[in-house]
């Protein structure tokens, strides 16, 4: 294990979830829901988390495009609500500032557009690059200490991202989602990804969301063995399940995704947390796991 690890943060779409009824596009919380989204904020740095992610995921003008009202929106007779970017990212930077600002990192996160880049959908480059401009560029103008690009399934469209993520002076992390073939859903391996992506000067490269941190093992390992670049890790905790007693549960529960977390240290990763299903109890555990593993090596 590195003796440098950074503890990301978990899940902020299925842990605002978990917070309300109203499950909806989760950007839509910092302007509809906003105690909620500083509620998780504050959590996580409770928790020991380092770099945090503001609530700015998916915030991008392709996926506004799709919204549906909310069951707030119906009950007082809004049938579409419309959506800005530039807003949207806005309120979710200023709201990290106020829980964040000193506590933790503030990380701008940015995922895959809703659709797909041409020929296989109807988004060209140029296209791509604006939408991506506009989400990254509100968020900068506030203020971030890193740029989070995550759960990509298509490597051109997250180096176009990137390219963008880069004109600004911060570090920039690239993390793509894998099936359990070890490959993205457009068939790249992770020294593709490595080949695509280390020439551009990014910080971290690695995986999230999609798998287990069981199933993601031999991926990072993959990872290591193609590149000297520190890796970032942030598996799933599983798909909720129902129990003998009907009753919801994660697919991992706080000890086994710890346990198997941790085994992805050995392989050069630096940057830990979790995706979907993992929330702040989950990370509060990784950082009692880390520094307990710390403590043995002397550096704590």
């Amino acid at each position: 294990m590195r003796e440098d690890i950074v503890l990301l943060d978990g899940a902020s779409g299925t842990s605002l979830w978990e917070k309300t009824e109203d499950k909806v596009a989760v950007w839509r919380y910092n302007v509809e829901q906003p105690e909620i989204v500083k509620e998780l904020l504050q959590e996580y740095v409770d928790a020991g988390c380092e770099y945090i992610q503001a609530n700015t995921f998916g915030a991008n003008r392709t996926a506004m495009k799709k919204i549906r009202p909310s069951l707030t929106n119906k009950a007082a007779g809004i049938k579409k609500p419309k959506y800005d970017p530039e807003m949207i990212v806005t309120e979710a930077m200023h709201l990290a500032h106020e829980v964040l600002d000193g506590k933790a990192k503030i990380m701008l996160a940015a995922g895959p557009l809703t659709g797909l880049l041409e020929p296989y959908g109807d988004i060209t480059e140029e296209e791509c690059r604006e939408y991506y401009e506009e989400h990254l560029g509100a968020g900068m103008k506030v203020g971030a200490d890193g740029i989070f690009l995550l759960t990509y399934m298509d490597l051109k469209m997250l180096q176009i991202a990137t390219s963008v993520a880069k004109q600004y002076d911060v570090p920039v992390f690239c993390s793509m989602s894998f099936e359990e073939n070890g490959r993205t859903l457009m068939g790249n391996s992770p020294k593709d990804i490595i080949d695509a992506l280390a020439p551009m000067g990014v910080e971290a490269i690695g995986i999230n969301c999609s798998l287990g941190p069981d199933m993601a093992l031999d991926i990072i390992k993959e990872f290591s063995e193609n590149t000297d670049i520190p890796l970032f890790y942030k598996p799933n905790a599983g798909k909720p399940i129902l129990d003998a007693d009907g009753k919801e549960q994660k697919g991992f529960d706080i000890e086994t995704f710890v346990d198997d977390v941790m085994k992805a240290l050995d392989y050069n990763v630096k940057y830990v947390g979790g995706c979907c299903g993992s929330n702040p109890a989950y990370l509060k555990r990784l950082r009692e796991k880390i520094d307990e593993k710390k403590k043995e090596m002397g550096v704590l």
